[in-house]
């Protein structure tokens, strides 16, 4: 009865502190969720300059930067689009590799910024990787250690679901230089492409901003997420 009773304290505090960490962490994905799927409509309605579509324009860089044995392949789904850098391909959804809107454009030059970043072995990609694995297995069973933590009274379990929540939370922070980084080549790229007028490159410019902005709210979401922890670890100290 005791141990239900010290569960059901510690439980409370579990729940009840969403409203000081999460909720704002909360507000801040749901915002980042209506950016960047408005600014993604605004832009497959506008045409690029270039004339070409997702797939060609991914083509077109991966051959200046040498990485013609990059193949692209189409998957479904909407922004499902990512670099796989264990088979070296570039998977792009299908309004991003058939279209030629700004946001196409942006979408496809932003992930052959990974391809890039994968040949010339850029650190924070390669530590990202390296973390692949770490993270899956935390994934999994950081919130059962915690939960049982709490209900076993066992706070040495606790404190072992923190620190694999605590890699999942360094994984999110090392994500945001990769995607900056991509963002930052995908714009180079295209500002140097034949025919770019400045509507492209500002909507390209608008199109990666939005999508960065998610990988905040997520960073923001983990490192608010921590903080609750740890304070629900210092109030049963």
């Amino acid at each position: 009865m005791i141990n239900f009773l010290i569960f059901a304290g510690r439980y409370h505090n579990y729940v009840s502190s969403y409203f000081i960490y999460i909720i704002p962490a909360m507000l801040l994905s749901l915002y980042a969720q209506f950016k960047i799927q408005a600014v993604y409509r605004e832009y497959m309605g506008r045409l690029s300059s270039l004339g070409r579509s997702g797939a060609e324009v991914a083509r077109a860089i991966l051959d200046k930067n040498g990485l013609r044995n990059v193949n692209i392949k189409e998957v479904p789904g909407t922004l499902s689009d990512f670099y796989d850098p264990r088979d070296k391909s570039l998977s792009l959804s299908k309004d991003i590799s058939d279209g030629t809107s700004i946001a196409s454009v942006a979408v496809a030059a932003h992930e052959v910024g990974h391809a890039i970043q994968d040949k010339e072995s850029y650190p924070m990609l390669n530590l990202r990787s390296l973390m692949a694995p770490a993270v899956s297995i935390s994934s999994s069973l950081a919130m059962y250690l915690i939960l049982g933590g709490l209900f076993f009274n066992f706070m040495k379990l606790f404190d072992i679901g923190i620190i694999l929540y605590g890699i999942i939370v360094l994984f999110t922070l090392i994500t945001l230089p990769v995607e900056f980084n991509a963002s930052r080549r995908a714009l180079n790229e295209i500002s140097a492409m034949p025919g770019v007028n400045e509507e492209t490159i500002y909507g390209s410019k608008k199109v990666l901003k939005a999508a960065a902005l998610t990988y905040v709210a997520a960073a923001f979401a983990a490192i608010s997420e921590i903080l609750r922890l740890l304070s629900m670890r210092r109030r049963d100290d």
